[in-house]
């Protein structure tokens, strides 16, 4: 069982940056990918993006070259960096992890799939 806790949430502006954190309760970086999602009210969850046990990170087409996944493996957690927020970016932000699969000596995160885990969510707002 994985427990995730996210942190970090509140309301910027348009254009400014915020950071969100995830503590991860059961955390052994070598058996899990590790992943963020966001959802509005009245759409679908959907993936920003995720890292793999590696390091390796992708992302979504809409948050490319905004958004950076890392991780502390000696502290547990895993973050997001968002930088010039859009108001398109608002929404319930839960860090997720997942067993994925094993290739080229790391656990890779499965793609269009749903996660094992999920946090309950942190708000972002993006105000103008």
């Amino acid at each position: 069982q994985v427990q995730l806790t996210e942190s970090g949430g509140g309301s910027v502006q348009a254009g400014g940056s915020l950071r969100l954190s995830c503590a991860v309760s059961t955390y052994h970086g070598s058996n899990y990918c590790l992943g963020w999602f966001r959802q509005v009210p009245g759409k679908v969850r959907e993936g920003v993006g995720h890292i793999d046990s590696d390091g390796r990170a992708t992302y979504a087409d809409s948050v490319t070259g905004r958004f950076t996944i890392s991780k502390d493996n000696t502290k547990n957690l895993l973050y997001l960096q968002m930088n010039n927020l859009k108001h398109e970016d608002a929404g319930l932000y839960s860090c997720a992890a997942d067993s994925g699969y094993y290739r080229d000596h790391a656990v890779r995160c499965h793609r269009d799939k749903e996660f094992g885990y999920y946090g309950q969510g942190t708000e972002v707002t993006v105000s103008s």
